[in-house]
């Protein structure tokens, strides 16, 4: 992979190795942007649907305003303009990349804003036109951060990347999350969304202190040579990927629409699943957002060493395994009741689970791309893998209303199942091509 700075010269199975490459500068600055990241997702997602509920909207209602999030997953529409169109003036100052970062950072504010001053009792129509700006403007961000994310290190550190922007990523879901409900229950939901908005500027600020990764700056315009815009921009980047993969291309895209989708299905009802079952806005603060984000750090940390210990493709099947059957943990909770260790344990389990699956699936994810392509190619991936979770979860109230959360988790976690047997298939699939190379 060609970088802007800095390659690894140490062994892959080397731990110390593994431990090290998270004193790269630009691994740690890395963190900054993941929390500018994962600021405004909840904020569209979950802690909306806390929002809501407390609001005594319907479950239908909540499903169904999910959609806002479909957003992030048809980014891959917009990408190629993000990969290649300058903005002006802006774009000679920051550069490609560091532009459309500080552009989406400024609608999130504005959309935060916004949204601070509705009433979903009133004004729900307006809140989801504001809550669409913030989902628009931070699937922008993802398209400008995932590419600079690839493209400002070498191959060897992008386990340590994934794993220091999973760990912003999470320390913003606990402040969007568990710190969001925390201040609404002792304020307002007015002031929480009022004060998020502000803690933008922590990415605006990361933005104008980075420097712009070489090679988004030149070396996609000399790969494009004289063809057109259109060609360059939106073609090349599907026909490199098929080219490079043949016939597994439609398993991998298959795949990554799968591999998150039980984690999907059950997050769009999670907020809903804790108020009903009797638990308090600052025991889900506390125990699920809190608590629950340093066990996610845990496992992304762990996730990003396993990566550099091992290499990707075992981790991958674990994380996949465990996405999936920790599903169950939520049924068995559900049936339960309102037991504080028994959500302590499940939430362990679970938010272990996810920080080592999302770190191991970002490391897959950018070892596909193809630097002269990095934002539209990256972006088609999280489109694909956040798409059919989304779509779905929109019916989430509906079903939860018709069959209850314990058959509704039971549910979650089989469809996590295919994912499994892709992760299978690829892993079968690389040992042949490893065969047929020796």
């Amino acid at each position: 992979m060609c970088t802007a700075e800095g390659t690894v010269t140490h062994s892959g199975s080397n731990w110390r190795a593994a431990v090290g490459a998270y004193k790269h500068r630009r691994v740690i600055a890395m963190m900054f942007l993941g929390f500018s990241a994962g600021l405004p997702f909840l904020l569209v997602f979950s802690t909306l649907s806390a929002w809501l509920r407390a609001e005594e909207v319907s479950r239908a209602a909540i499903g169904f305003f999910s959609w806002v999030g479909i957003t992030y997953s048809i980014k891959v529409f917009w990408a190629p303009i993000v990969d290649r169109v300058p903005l002006p003036i802006i774009t000679r100052v920051l550069g490609r990349r560091r532009s459309w970062m500080l552009v989406a950072m400024v609608g999130i504010a504005l959309g935060l804003l916004g949204m601070a001053h509705m009433n979903p009792t009133g004004d729900l129509r307006v809140l989801a036109l504001f809550a669409l700006l913030v989902a628009f403007s931070s699937a922008t961000q993802d398209i400008s951060i995932d590419a600079y994310r690839i493209e400002a290190v070498a191959r060897e550190l992008q386990g340590a990347m994934a794993a220091t922007y999973q760990l912003g990523y999470r320390i913003a879901l606990l402040v969007a999350g568990g710190g969001a409900l925390v201040l609404a229950d002792a304020t307002s939901w007015a002031f929480a969304y009022m004060v998020l908005a502000s803690l933008t500027l922590v990415g605006i600020g990361t933005v104008l202190m980075i420097h712009e990764p070489a090679i988004s700056t030149d070396l996609s315009q000399r790969l494009d040579g004289g063809k057109s815009w259109f060609v360059a921009a939106v073609v090349n980047p599907f026909v490199d990927f098929f080219s490079r993969n043949g016939r597994l291309a439609l398993v991998i895209l298959l795949f990554v629409g799968l591999f998150r989708i039980s984690d999907l299905l059950m997050g769009v009802m999670a907020n809903p699943f804790y108020i009903d079952l009797g638990f308090s806005l600052t025991e889900i603060g506390l125990i699920i957002k809190v608590y629950g984000t340093f066990a996610t750090i845990i496992g992304a940390f762990v996730g990003g060493a396993l990566v550099v210990r091992y290499g990707i493709m075992w981790p991958l099947l674990a994380g996949a395994v465990l996405l999936a059957s920790t599903n169950l943990l939520f049924s068995a909770l559900a049936l339960v009741g309102p037991d504080l260790v028994m959500l302590t344990v499940t939430i362990t389990a679970d938010n272990l689970s996810a920080g080592l699956a999302g770190t191991v699936f970002i490391a897959y994810l950018s070892s596909l791309t193809n630097t002269a392509y990095t934002a539209t190619q990256y972006a088609l991936f999280t489109s694909l893998m956040t798409l059919p979770g989304k779509f779905l979860g929109g019916f989430t109230g509906l079903a939860v209303d018709s069959i209850g959360y314990v058959e509704f988790f039971i549910y979650a976690a089989l469809a996590g199942v295919p994912a499994i047997v892709l992760v299978l298939v690829l892993m079968r699939a690389e040992r042949n091509q490893a065969v047929r190379h020796a």
